[in-house]
């Protein structure tokens, strides 16, 4: 993963260099915004599906955050990597004898988009690109949830599960203001989270859509 985070980081230092570049060879009148850095932080509602439909999938909320550097590319495009720590997973209830039941797949991922956007008016992009997630913790809960007690939980399984993840996401966001704005995405995982799939069973996926708030220093 060090090794990734350390590429995405030096193309994104070189795009910007020859962005730079270009612009003031180019052209002595017209300016560039340069890198902004910042942080984000908001809301996942994540599930699991499998190929043969999405009718049976339990939403578990979660969040997420972390930090992006906005890297201009042209008057109207963007470069977009971030590095999240990202809660995903599902959640499923049941009422028994009056009680209400939970239970929870906590799947948390060390994740890292890097989103090409489009600026359709100075305010409000549009993005889409790939995420690459990172297994860092795998735990289930059973929980009774009409008085708030856990049943049982279990220990770390992540060494079970595919620590890769492979998602594409889009999205968009609104910034009110040079610093404050709004983003929504949602990622579509492509990679089945199971190590070892027994043969004829169906891959399972995440699934996430994100809300929340990004501030540009």
């Amino acid at each position: 993963m060090k090794k990734l985070i350390l590429g995405i980081a030096v193309t994104a230092s070189s795009l910007a260099f020859a962005q730079q570049t270009t612009t003031t060879s180019t052209t002595t009148t017209s300016s560039t915004s340069p890198v902004a850095f910042g942080i984000k932080a908001g809301m996942n509602v994540s599930s699991l599906t499998n190929e043969s439909g999405l009718d049976d999938q339990g939403s578990k909320i979660g969040f997420n955050a972390g930090v992006f550097a906005n890297i201009p590319i042209a008057s109207s495009f963007s470069i977009q990597p971030e590095v999240l720590y990202s809660q995903y997973g599902d959640k499923y209830d049941e009422t028994i004898a009056g009680n209400r039941y939970s239970y929870a797949r906590h799947h948390d991922y060390i994740a890292v988009p890097v989103m090409f956007q489009y600026n359709v008016i100075p305010n409000l992009y549009l993005e889409a690109g790939p995420e690459f997630g990172f297994l860092v913790s795998a735990k289930n809960k059973l929980k009774n949830e009409t008085d708030n007690d856990v049943i049982d939980q279990s220990g770390d399984y992540k060494d079970q599960l595919n620590k890769f993840n492979f998602g594409i996401g889009l999205g968009a966001g609104y910034y009110f203001t040079d610093n404050i704005g709004i983003t929504a995405r949602y990622v579509a995982g492509l990679t089945d989270i199971a190590k070892d799939r027994p043969s004829g069973s169906d891959a399972i996926r995440n699934n996430v859509f994100q809300v929340g708030l990004a501030y540009k220093f």
